[in-house]
């Protein structure tokens, strides 16, 4: 590759981990792996990865509800601190209004370690849950949305600034993953799709 004057195409990976890792001080693994929900609003994921600008890092923030794997709330900004976490979490708390206890699985990051986070969940009738330290395959549908989106609209782009990033990435979820994506998990069909038909069996019964 040298002598052809080639280079590698260097993808954004987590630097590899144990398959088993130490379990959480600050709150119990609740979904261990179980990613089968069968409503709306019982369980919810989130993560955080970053995006490369010219500009420097763009970090997202977004909370999957599993049950349809739509993303229902979701934050850009150019720290990595509980505040993009937290925005995230509003966010699908503003859209969702849940009238039940909802399960808000996570990693052990410090955000979503820190006093801020838990408080607002006590708040919000919501139960927190975390993976095992190092352990991707506990928040596996998190992973993989992070993977879609750099796979599928990411790859290979630098973007200009922070802006640029921030507009493709509000692209793809609100105009094409959300409404348009056909997800193997929801017999093809797209999230909001998939969603819908669900509340249109329940008004029929």
């Amino acid at each position: 590759m040298h002598a052809e004057g080639l280079r590698s195409q260097t993808g954004y990976h987590r630097r590899p981990g144990k398959r088993y890792g130490r379990p959480s001080v600050v709150a119990p693994n609740h979904l261990q792996q179980q990613f089968d929900v069968n409503e709306p609003n019982k369980v919810w994921v989130t993560d955080i990865t970053y995006i490369r600008t010219h500009e420097g890092w763009l970090y997202l923030s977004v909370v999957i509800d599993l049950f349809s794997r739509q993303v229902i709330g979701w934050s850009m900004q150019s720290r990595i601190d509980r505040g993009l976490a937290l925005n995230a979490l509003l966010m699908a708390m503003w859209r969702r209004q849940p009238g039940q206890e909802v399960i808000v699985h996570s990693d052990q990051g410090s955000q979503f370690s820190s006093y801020d986070w838990q408080d607002f969940l006590k708040a919000h009738n919501l139960v927190g849950s975390m993976s095992r330290r190092g352990n991707c395959y506990d928040n596996a549908v998190a992973e993989s949305f992070f993977q879609l989106l750099k796979r599928e609209r990411i790859k290979r782009k630098i973007y200009i600034d922070r802006e640029e990033a921030r507009s493709d990435v509000f692209d793809y979820i609100e105009m094409f993953y959300n409404p348009k994506w056909r997800h193997g998990y929801n017999d093809r069909l797209s999230p909001i799709e998939f969603e819908r038909r669900h509340f249109e069996r329940l008004g029929s019964v």
